[in-house]
């Protein structure tokens, strides 16, 4: 999401590089290509106006200081006005009301903009902070819309509460809330039914839910593919119903970025969550500082590392920290750092929350995963003896061309796993001086950053695969150089 947005930013910035001040004359050209990148991106013309009529009253004002170039003060200024843009800060959903009494949810927007899904997600996520939820299935209309929250519901441990189809979308929900009530639950989030545009009837049957059920919370699931049509979809529901924070659905995909740059401005509510993948899991509270550097290039660390945390254990850090110290890091290792990293999403959405590493090729990320699939073939062809030790392939050839013909590689292959493995091993000994990933040791094959020991997937660094250098990578060449004499310590993510 927002590659094409950030590649635009990015060429705006370079108006003012090598320029001595930031002055009406050069920031022209900038603003130009700003105003481009947002109408490009589908946000709402008249966000896009405000948006550009800021940021030269901002950047015009501003005082460049010794040592910041005007470009960075650019990016500075460009930065806090989409952090603004979009909201300033995270927030989070409102406690409740009344001691005793359940907070309610009311879940609305179009049909296909994934709020059945967006129920589930919610629940779930509320139930990882220890709060007991109840989800109410109120779309009486759509075929199977309640077997589907019941399914999701079964999936993620969360009770599911419905009348059927028969019953009035209002009474479903007033009956959940009674159930909550008397059965302890502390929060009620009620799916109601979508319509393919918006129509009378349907604005009126949320009205009558939303009287009927007095809820704390009003949140428009949008979907971040429609672009300009959020502005006008927010605008109407907003205006007749009512909301009070928005839920942006399917920012995995390719969408160009503007309902998230015009909800905001056009509704006054926050964006609250966003959904970054089909899984039941990909949900994540909205921080409008963390999405503005996504944006332009800058990463999001924090996400990251909050990432690894809700995967990890501390026994695990400390025990992995302690293998590649002592270099005892092994092929079992490493299939569990793999299957980590798949846990906590695609390896090239992970890259994108690395700083300076928006500019990676998606094909060579593409092929980086490929690659990872194919070690861990090899591996899965190995003894449980030799993936505890593999110093047992280096001494016997036959060893290597059983894998190699179990896995459906040549022998060729295995020989280079394991020699870059073997050479990994050491290099991540003593890198880990400098810092890891909470409880992963660094990538697997991620180097050339603080913190990160190993090399890009897909380039050196990871076992048997070669290729170009990332930023803050080793260069080009198949597999990992020689272990460098011990770096001083850095600062990496274990030390945030």
């Amino acid at each position: 999401m927002f590659d094409e947005l950030s590649q635009r930013f990015e060429e705006a910035v370079k108006n003012l590089r090598g320029q001595g001040e930031i002055s009406e004359s050069n920031i022209d050209g900038a603003l130009k290509d700003v105003r481009r990148a947002l109408l490009e991106a589908d946000v709402s013309l008249p966000v896009v106006r405000d948006f550009v009529d800021e940021v030269r009253k901002k950047a015009l004002g501003a005082e460049v200081v010794r040592g910041i170039s005007p470009d960075q003060k650019f990016i500075q200024v460009v930065h806090e006005q989409l952090v603004e843009t979009m909201g300033g800060e995270n927030a989070p959903l409102a406690a409740g009301g009344k001691p005793g009494e359940p907070s309610v949810v009311l879940m609305a927007g179009l049909q296909g903009a994934g709020k059945t899904t967006a129920t589930a997600k919610l629940g779930l996520h509320l139930k990882e902070q220890g709060r007991k939820a109840l989800l109410v299935g109120a779309d009486v209309y759509r075929p199977a819309a309640i077997e589907q929250l019941r399914t999701l519901g079964g999936q993620i441990g969360v009770e599911v509460f419905s009348l059927g189809t028969e019953a009035k979308p209002e009474d479903i929900a007033a009956a959940g809330i009674a159930k909550a009530r008397e059965e302890g639950f502390d929060t009620v989030l009620v799916d109601t039914a979508g319509r393919l545009q918006i129509d009378t009837g349907m604005m009126e049957e949320m009205v009558r839910i939303r009287e009927a059920v007095q809820p704390d919370e009003v949140l428009l699931v949008v979907d971040s593919m429609i672009g300009q049509e959020a502005a006008e979809l927010t605008r109407a529901f907003h205006e007749q119903v009512g909301i009070t924070g928005s839920v942006l659905t399917k920012l995995d995909g390719d969408s160009r970025g503007g309902a998230a740059l015009s909800i905001r401005k056009v509704s006054g509510a926050p964006i609250k969550f966003i959904g970054t993948g089909e899984k039941v899991e990909a949900l994540q509270p909205f921080h409008p500082e963390r999405m503005a550097s996504r944006i332009l290039g800058m990463g999001d660390v924090l996400t990251l590392v909050e990432k690894a945390q809700k995967e990890v254990e501390l026994a695990d850090v400390e025990r992995m920290q302690q293998k590649l110290q002592e270099a005892t890091f092994d092929f079992s290792d490493f299939v569990q750092q793999m299957r980590l990293i798949k846990r906590m999403g695609s390896l090239g959405g992970l890259m994108k929350l690395i700083p300076g590493m928006n500019k990676i090729d998606d094909g060579m990320l593409k092929q980086g995963e490929e690659q990872l699939k194919k070690i861990e073939a090899m591996i899965s062809s190995m003894t449980e003896a030799e993936r505890r030790n593999p110093d047992l392939l280096a001494a016997q050839p036959s060893r290597r061309r059983r894998i190699a013909g179990g896995s459906g590689h040549t022998p060729a292959d295995v020989d280079k796993v394991l020699q870059n493995f073997q050479q990994m091993r050491g290099f991540m000994q003593q890198m880990t001086r400098g810092g890891g990933m909470p409880g992963m040791g660094g990538f697997p094959g991620m180097g050339g950053m603080g913190g990160f020991p190993g090399g890009m997937p897909g380039m050196p660094g990871m076992p048997g695969m070669g290729g170009g250098a990332a930023p803050g990578g080793r260069g080009t060449g198949g597999g990992l150089p020689k272990a460098p004499k011990p770096a001083k310590k850095r600062k990496g993510f274990g030390e945030l």
